[in-house]
Parts: structure tokens; C-alpha cells; sequence
């Protein structure tokens, strides 16, 4: 009794101070090392347990195995130092980055790069025909204006798609003098045309036009005969010369579908 107590006692020790030499070294389990365990005369429990408690670096082919079992390792050992293996394999897959497996499943995915779509920017269709409310931000009279020049405008009212506001008040709008003449002999009245060009609302540019309807193409389209538009009253001064005050409204109308992000 005393023998065989010594011998457990022995193997207790011998077991202990492998795995305290294997902690401070953190050197893994292999092949070699369940052998001499087994050849030491470890029971396979205590080798199980071992096998578990440690790192390990195993050879699982068939030869190795092979080796083990004629060393005298039994089914359970090898069965623990395979699943110790599979533990490995599923815990070095689980650990590799998302974009890695992209990257491995896409070629053209470069690293570190995500290869999901970006969020789509939402943006919203003005359609052509939609009303622009516009006024006058300068004085205009054919007595002294020219064709060619510009004419400053700003959008009266925000400007929306449903709820959704695409322009703001007092965005900037731009047109130009297409016909200007003054008032002459023999009570001849004086002319002013003008042709819109655009609103400008964030990076985006508007096209406008003078008509609802889409009257041919190009720029003669959004010609806008300001004479007729406003009529006689309040605008034929200083000898039937055409006036127009700052802040007299006009409307226009996009001339073309255009897609604009929301305004905040």
C-alpha cells in the first residue's frame, strides 16, 4: 500500500512540475510530450485533462496518429488532442476580420476597405412645369438697360417637393436682357424682354423658363416679354419707358426634371 501511494504520489509530482514547466514556458502540448506522459505511466484521465488544461500544437495526420497509437495512447487521448485541434481551427476563423473574408470573396475588395454599398443620398425629383415664385431684386427700366444684361432675382417662397424643401427663400436667381428699347417719336412705348437661366439652390442649378408650357427648345423657350407680363399700369413711366421696381414679383417654371437633396 505504501508502494503504491508512493508511486501516486510520484506521478502527482511529476505531473505537476510538467505542467508548471509547461505554463512558465507557455510552450504548447505536442505529439512528443503525450507520449512520454504515456510512457511515464499517466492514466489517460489525467492526460485528458492535460491535453485540455494547455495550449497545444498536435499533428493530426494519419502517420502521427498512427505513431501515437503504437506508443500506447489510448482512443480517449488521441480523441482529446483531435478536439483540441478542431477548437483551434473554429476559434482562428471566428477570429478573422469582416473585411478580411470580403476581401477573400471579392478580388477586387481592397484591404481594410468596406465593400458594402454606401448609404444612398436621398434626393427628391422637381419635376418641370413646377411654379417658381421669383421677384426682382433691382430696379429695370428699357431706358437705360441693354440686352445681355443680367438680371438679379430670389425665390419669393421656399420651393418643395411634397414636404420636403428643395430651395429656400431668397436663394439666388439669374436671368438676362434678351430685348431693350426705350421709349421713342410719336408715342412709341418702350420694350423690355427678359430670358431666365437658372435657380440656384445649394450646388445644384435649376433651369427656368417663362412659360408653363415648354414652348420649343434652347433659350428662346424661357423668354419672358415683361412689357406683356405686366401690362401698362405702374410700369410705363417717364415718357411710356417700361419700369420695374425692385421686389415686383414674377413666376417661372423649371424647365427641366431635376433631382435636389432636401435643405434642413
Amino acid at each position: 500500500m505504501k508502494a503504491n501511494a508512493f508511486l501516486t504520489s510520484l506521478f502527482l509530482f511529476v505531473l505537476s512540475a510538467t505542467l508548471l514547466v509547461l505554463g512558465q514556458t507557455k510552450k504548447p502540448l505536442t505529439n512528443d510530450d503525450v507520449v512520454q506522459m504515456v510512457k511515464a505511466g499517466f492514466d489517460e484521465a489525467t492526460i485528458v485533462k492535460a491535453i485540455q488544461a494547455n495550449e497545444t500544437n498536435f499533428d493530426a495526420s494519419v502517420d502521427a496518429l498512427v505513431a501515437l497509437k503504437a506508443a500506447g495512447a489510448s482512443e480517449p487521448i488521441i480523441d482529446a488532442m483531435l478536439e483540441a485541434e478542431a477548437r483551434k481551427k473554429d476559434a482562428a476563423s471566428n477570429a478573422v476580420p469582416a473585411d478580411a473574408t470580403t476581401s477573400a470573396s471579392d478580388p477586387n475588395a481592397q484591404p481594410g476597405m468596406s465593400n458594402s454599398p454606401p448609404e444612398a443620398t436621398s434626393k427628391f425629383v422637381l419635376k418641370e412645369g413646377t411654379e417658381v415664385k421669383l421677384k426682382f431684386r433691382d430696379n429695370l427700366s428699357s431706358k437705360t438697360a441693354a440686352e445681355g444684361d443680367p438680371v438679379n432675382l430670389t425665390l419669393d417662397q421656399d420651393l418643395k417637393v411634397g414636404e420636403v424643401t428643395v430651395a429656400k427663400a431668397g436663394a439666388a436667381a439669374v436671368g438676362t436682357i434678351s430685348q431693350a428699347k426705350k421709349s421713342g417719336m410719336l408715342g412709341r412705348a418702350g420694350e423690355l424682354n427678359m430670358r431666365l437661366d437658372h435657380l440656384q439652390t445649394g450646388d445644384s442649378r435649376v433651369k427656368l423658363r417663362g412659360s408653363k408650357g415648354k414652348q420649343g427648345e434652347g433659350k428662346e423657350g424661357t423668354a419672358v416679354a415683361l412689357t406683356v407680363l405686366f401690362g401698362p399700369i405702374g410700369l410705363i413711366k417717364h415718357g411710356k419707358n417700361v419700369e420695374i421696381k425692385e421686389g415686383t414679383p414674377l413666376i417661372a417654371y423649371v424647365d427641366q426634371d431635376i433631382e435636389l437633396p432636401p435643405l434642413k
